[in-house]
């Protein structure tokens, strides 16, 4: 987010072009935008590089059709937008492309335990073990932390104060989810026999 940095004196109106150039220009303006940024970018930042009045919804549309044969994808996601890489294109690029560090290697517990935090959030430890029967490793907290999709949540007012643990922006862009309300609904996920995988 672009919301500690001040405003640079670009001419957003563009008054001097006309209307489809105009409209062509902001379009380019918002790709630049999400191209450079390496998180999702919400709609009060784009609205800063294009006219008042603009519909940036409209633009995010137009600028969708617009990538809809490139290799990349504009993606709704942690309450903005991006630009990534269509998964089709995910060999080629591991192929031929450095791109260490990228993959978040979960084993299907780590994934177990990240969506209980996910459903769960504000969840401490304590909590984590109430849902699977056994205790939940630091190692395993430490994992997901050190991937960035889990954070320390507010303090639980359960005697000893213990921590919470929460999703992230990057929990969000890794299972292209735009917030958490796009997770799928647990009790169907109970009726389709999905549940708690033993470590």
């Amino acid at each position: 987010m672009a919301t500690d940095r001040p405003d640079a004196d670009i001419d957003r109106e563009l008054e001097d072009l006309p209307h489809e150039l105009r409209w062509r220009e902001w379009m380019r303006r918002i790709e630049a935008v999400l191209f450079a940024s390496a998180s999702p970018v919400p709609r009060e930042d784009l609205a800063r590089v294009v006219g008042q009045g603009v519909s940036v919804d409209l633009l995010i549309e137009y600028l969708n059709a617009d990538v809809v044969d490139r290799p990349y994808e504009l993606a709704a996601v942690a309450g903005g937008w991006m630009l990534r890489t269509r998964a089709t294109y995910a060999d080629v690029i591991r192929a031929a492309a450095d791109v260490g560090g990228q993959d978040l290697d979960l084993r299907e517990f780590d994934v177990a335990v990240l969506a209980a935090v996910a459903y769960n959030q504000p969840i401490t430890r304590d909590g984590l073990k109430d849902i699977f029967g056994k205790e939940i490793s630091r190692d395993l907290i430490g994992r997901l932390h050190a991937r960035d999709l889990i954070a320390t949540g507010p303090r639980s007012p359960r005697r000893g104060a213990p921590y919470t643990f929460v999703t992230t922006e990057k929990f969000l862009v890794a299972f292209d989810l735009e917030s958490l309300r796009d997770l799928p609904d647990r009790e169907l996920l109970d009726d389709a026999g999905v549940g708690v995988i033993d470590e």
